[in-house]
């Protein structure tokens, strides 16, 4: 069975204010050509379809368009809903629509609920684990903590428990989660619970094959646990990763084989540092004009206009940021560190900054509580 591992689409995001929905509809167009013209049997796609819980209409008008040129083709679709997607609102109908080939899968009740589709060597079940957040599916899924490792592990409890009514099937499934091993970006949302956002690997032990989602960069756990990432790049960190998706050959006796499909690359990102003049004169940067770009500058003042001026000869600079030197600045963290911190680290960052002193372990204790109620909160608001 050759499935099309994706995940990330984000639709309706914009890039530093960029819209980007033109870039992800040659994205979607090349996946129908994809599946198209690699004999693909079915699409995989671990989450995070839309970038916000109420998404603007022209990202609800293309994901119809896919769900659509996908029906047409006969070719199944299973999907999960990841962190950043309602998991009502992306499942309405979701009954309804399986008898056209589209599995929605966002509820945890249906997590050992599988897709069962068929090939020459019989049946391949796809179970959909769409993003669990512990505070919220705890209680209902009996789970015995209120962590990432502890309702996952008892979401592939009842997966491997329902697979092992089913002998000999090949078995597949998708997650949305932060597994130990992988490299984060920094465009993904913070998913921290009491301190520790990732899981093992292990806690997947038992199918064929793991497509995960939440994690911008592709990349490969193991030969049979991989993250398509994003097929567009969604942060400046993002500089230089090829985006693409796995394509997954699921051999009778369960092995894999894997390559990647590379994704188009509607838009070039650079980052570019240096004295604004220089930047505005010199010939090694004519390659840029076109780019868009993080600026970083390196006068030891603030140029007066200076995004004016850059743009005159880089038209899309979309961010701009000050090497800072000077003594009143030491003690706050650069822009390009905060990229990689965690929404906790960034409060205790600015409460150093202000008290000139170290949290204490129940302050920072507290702050982490109190960020992870307001995350869980808005969560829940979109259930």
């Amino acid at each position: 069975m050759r499935i099309l591992h994706t995940s990330d689409w984000h639709l309706g995001r914009s890039f530093h204010r960029e819209p980007l929905l033109a870039a992800q509809r040659l994205f979607i167009e090349n996946l129908i050509d994809v599946v198209r013209h690699e004999r693909v049997d079915v699409v995989a796609v671990a989450g995070d379809i839309y970038d916000r819980a109420i998404p603007p209409l022209e990202a609800i008008d293309l994901f119809q368009r896919v769900l659509t040129q996908l029906a047409e083709l006969k070719i199944p679709l299973v999907m999960i809903s990841g962190n950043h997607d309602s998991p009502r609102r992306l499942g309405v109908n979701s009954r309804l629509i399986e008898h056209a080939g589209i599995h929605l899968r966002t509820d945890p009740h249906d997590v050992a609920r599988p897709v069962l589709l068929q090939d020459e060597y019989g049946h391949v079940a796809f179970y959909g684990l769409p993003y669990l957040e512990p505070a919220l599916v705890r209680e209902s899924l009996d789970a015995p903590a209120t962590s990432h490792q502890a309702v996952l592990g008892t979401a592939m409890d009842r997966v491997r428990e329902d697979l092992a009514t089913r002998p000999g099937t090949r078995a597949v499934v998708l997650a949305h989660a932060f597994v130990t091993g992988a490299e984060p970006s920094a465009s993904e949302r913070d998913i921290t619970v009491g301190g520790v956002a990732n899981v093992p690997a292990a806690l997947f032990d038992g199918v064929d094959y793991v497509a995960l989602g939440h994690l911008h960069r592709s990349q490969q756990i193991s030969d049979r646990i991989r993250y398509s990432g994003s097929p567009l790049p969604y942060s400046f960190t993002e500089a230089g990763h090829p985006k693409s998706m796995w394509l997954v050959d699921l051999n009778g006796d369960g092995a894999v084989t894997a390559h990647t499909i590379p994704c188009p690359e509607p838009y070039r990102l650079a980052r570019l540092q240096g004295d604004l003049e220089d930047l505005l004169t010199q010939d090694k940067h004519a390659d840029l004009e076109q780019a868009w770009l993080h600026v970083t500058l390196t006068d030891t003042s603030r140029p007066h206009m200076a995004m004016e001026r850059l743009r005159q000869r880089f038209p899309h600079v979309l961010k701009l940021t000050h090497a800072a030197t000077g003594p009143s600045a030491d003690d706050l963290p650069s822009r390009e560190r905060m990229e990689s911190l965690t929404d906790h680290e960034i409060a205790l960052d600015f409460l150093h900054h202000v008290t000139h002193t170290h949290a204490t372990e129940p302050e920072r204790d507290l702050l982490r509580r109190g960020i992870e109620h307001v995350r869980v909160t808005a969560q829940g608001e979109t259930l």
